[in-house]
């Protein structure tokens, strides 16, 4: 089994909180993260029909099954829990008593906190990072093949064609999951929706011309969107707050947390479609920022990411909150370090009057490098640089 990094961070919640909520992706391993860190709990699912059954006619009765806890999984299919699980702790005051999981986010959350503030430690788990692949030496060892095969955790544990599992997960998952939160009357559209979504990866989101090119209105495009960021299908970086020069660009920008979905959503059958491909280099983007979502999100904290941008087409990919610091980070897909490269990086520094603070080019190729103070880290030191950051 694939260690999570988030592990450690479940085991420190479960020390201050009674009851623990993972959230996150169909198949991004939260039940496999759960029975491995509490693998003395016993396992219940509420996807089982019989079991959901109980828990709506007699919710006392379930949980007296567990005197010692459970992991309850996709626990929002059942919200009539909430407030017996909250009679529960407050009665017995045991720290890491339950385990909640579920693949909606406003589904757990909203019964979280309706019944159960103040009692929870949340934590946010997408597929595998970079780092937990390379610790277990799965990590991929070319660039197209890890953009095109993506991070989901049954990917590295059977013998599974992306290609196959991908077609799957979207029919299986992320159709149902929709349906379950919104009206959906046409497949067909919201089919295309997807892969439109997929097409403006790592670029500023204009739901008015999403909507147009899938013919809904812009309200529909935003239900939608939304539904999707709740599903932990796509992630959205906003824009830095901080204005230099009185001319930002205030739209966010789009991105998926898995490019392997990405790139089935636009047709890539295989990794030797990517070498020519017009989205290569926004895959790499995308894959670059959910690596620094998936390193804040492991340890329990706030994605303090943001990208910068002017209306002049100035733009640093990613800035990096720590601290009161900003850490700005250009992200190439190129395997030659070109001067242009640069220049973004350098009319940023100087605009933010940081022209000798370090600053970080994340590029394509093997080789690692310093330009005045800029690192240039190759694609597979970027667990390395996320780690220090």
């Amino acid at each position: 089994m694939i260690i999570r990094t988030a592990q450690a961070t479940l085991l420190r919640l479960a020390k201050g909180f009674p009851i623990l909520a993972i959230t996150g992706p169909r198949q991004s391993g939260k039940t496999t993260l759960a029975k491995a860190a509490f693998p003395d709990k016993p396992y219940v699912s509420l996807e089982d029909p019989d079991i959901r059954r109980l828990a709506e006619s007699d919710p006392r009765g379930l949980l007296a099954q567990f005197p010692n806890g459970a992991i309850l999984d996709e626990a929002q299919r059942a919200p009539e829990l909430f407030s017996y699980i909250q009679t529960r702790v407050d009665v017995d005051m045991r720290l890491g008593f339950y385990v909640l999981t579920g693949s909606q986010k406003f589904g757990l959350f909203s019964g979280i906190s309706q019944s159960l503030a103040g009692r929870v430690g949340s934590l946010q788990l997408l597929p595998f990072a970079m780092g937990e692949l390379q610790a277990a030496g799965k990590l991929p060892q070319d660039l197209d093949e890890v953009l095109y095969r993506g991070a989901y955790p049954p990917l590295y544990d059977r013998d599974l064609a992306p290609v196959d599992w991908y077609g799957n997960y979207v029919n299986t998952y992320v159709e149902r999951d929709v349906r379950q939160l919104i009206a959906v009357r046409d497949l067909t559209v919201f089919q295309r929706f997807l892969r439109m979504c997929a097409a403006r990866v790592g670029q500023l989101l204009n739901l008015s011309a999403l909507a147009a090119d899938c013919g809904i209105t812009h309200n529909t495009a935003a239900a939608w969107l939304s539904v999707l960021e709740a599903s932990y299908i796509v992630c959205i970086l906003r824009p830095h707050f901080q204005n230099y020069n009185k001319r930002l660009v205030k739209a966010p920008k789009l991105y998926f947390c898995d490019t392997g979905l990405a790139g089935w959503l636009l047709g890539i059958r295989e990794p030797s479609q990517l070498a020519f491909h017009a989205q290569r280099g926004s895959l790499f983007e995308n894959l670059v920022v959910t690596e620094f979502v998936k390193s804040r999100l492991n340890q329990g904290f706030p994605a303090d990411l943001y990208f910068w941008r002017d209306k002049q087409g100035l733009e640093v990919d990613l800035l990096v909150e720590k601290g009161e610091s900003l850490h700005p980070i250009e992200i190439k897909s190129g395997q030659t370090i070109a001067a242009d490269f640069f220049q973004s990086l350098a009319k940023w520094s100087a605009l933010a009057g940081k022209t000798e603070a370090s600053a970080w080019l994340v590029y394509g190729g093997d080789q690692s490098a310093r330009r005045g103070n800029v690192q240039v880290v190759p694609w597979r030191g970027l667990p390395g640089l996320v780690s220090s950051l």
